[in-house]
């Protein structure tokens, strides 16, 4: 505060100056903690619903190829299994974890499915096993039943569970799936 005496027509006047701070000169201690308080809750929430949304996707993707890789083997196996002539095993009435079945062209029978190393294969007579899933799935309680009513109609029920690789046991690459099928030999 500034004080100053000036003398007008025969009195004197006392002026006082103040010097006023310039209103968005700059922040209190109160000012700036509430600005970083309401920046960190901002950030906090983009950042959570961003990485749900990432959760999300991933979790999206997972069931997509263990949806893609069950239905991709299903119907590789049924459209044998409809095309073959005979079935080798299970045996009526039976149940197994691999099938045998024969097929038109000779040196493709038998043609076998089987599960080796959490892996569908499917072995073309002498040929070397083929996978029918890949690496991003794991096939497990593979189990086929002749549930035949007699020797001339063959029907196979093909059942088996599908699991997305977990290394890491993270909860977004947590997803399986059973599949059920039946197929009748068309011949």
């Amino acid at each position: 505060m500034i004080h100053r005496t000036s003398i007008k027509k025969g009195f004197t006047q006392h002026h006082f100056i103040f010097r006023k701070r310039k209103s968005g000169a700059g922040f209190t201690l109160v000012e700036l903690l509430l600005y970083i308080a309401l920046t960190t809750v901002m950030i906090a929430t983009v950042s959570g619903y961003i990485y749900l949304t990432l959760q999300a996707r991933v979790k999206g993707q997972v069931i997509a190829e263990v949806e893609q890789q069950g239905i991709q083997a299903i119907q590789n196996m049924t459209q044998i299994i409809r095309n073959a002539t005979g079935v080798n095993s299970p045996a009526l009435g039976a149940s197994g974890s691999s099938t045998s079945v024969t097929v038109l062209n000779f040196s493709n029978s038998p043609t076998v499915f089987n599960v080796v190393a959490g892996v569908f294969r499917i072995t073309e007579g002498a040929k070397t096993p083929v996978p029918l899933t890949n690496d991003r799935v794991t096939v497990s309680a593979f189990t086929v039943t002749n549930v035949s009513q007699s020797t001339s109609s063959n029907t196979l029920r093909l059942q088996f569970t599908l699991t997305a690789v977990n290394p890491n046991g993270r909860s977004e690459y947590s997803y399986a799936k059973t599949f059920t099928t039946t197929a009748d030999l068309r011949r």
